[in-house]
């Protein structure tokens, strides 16, 4: 079998695969990247002031939506696979994952800059905590939009 002839039988199962990937990849990367961030920020609090400990997991905690929203965008996904995919249907798949997997990186590395932000306010005055978080939840509402757009395009079109 040639290439070409492999790709006409299987591109869209390797398309809809890829995007599945690209849904889960990015935003993973991008939520372990931005958790990772604000735990470095909270860990020196904790050396002062181990008794915000809760505050400050919470603020850590919300970088991570984007990689568990990506999960969710290949889940779905992988329950549309089918080895008698067509190129056409595949590709459908990879434009559907894309607006989560564009904006799930770097949503998830803005907010963990606002929240590594709120981890210095949290230090200077616990009683800021919820304006981290209004300021943080901000940028997750482009991350709600990008999910919310991957699974409309998802359940668009059935095959």
């Amino acid at each position: 079998m040639t290439f070409t002839e492999f790709f006409m039988n299987n591109g869209g199962l390797i398309f809809a695969a890829l995007g599945m990937g690209l849904a889960i990849l990015l935003p993973g990367i991008g939520s372990a990247k931005g958790v990772g961030m604000v735990g470095e920020a909270a860990s020196g609090l904790m050396a002062e002031e181990p008794e915000k400990f809760g505050q400050t997991l919470i603020v850590q905690l919300l970088p991570a939506s984007q990689g568990l929203y990506g999960f969710v965008i290949a889940i779905m996904t992988l329950t549309r696979l089918t080895p008698a995919m067509t190129l056409q249907e595949g590709l459908f798949i990879l434009v559907a994952c894309l607006p989560m997997a564009i904006v799930g990186y770097p949503s998830a590395i803005a907010q963990a800059r606002i929240s590594v932000n709120g981890i210095a306010l949290i230090a200077k005055d616990s009683e800021q905590m919820t304006k981290t978080i209004i300021y943080t939840v901000m940028v997750e509402t482009y991350a709600l939009l990008a999910f919310v757009s991957s699974l409309i395009i998802l359940n668009a079109v059935s095959f």
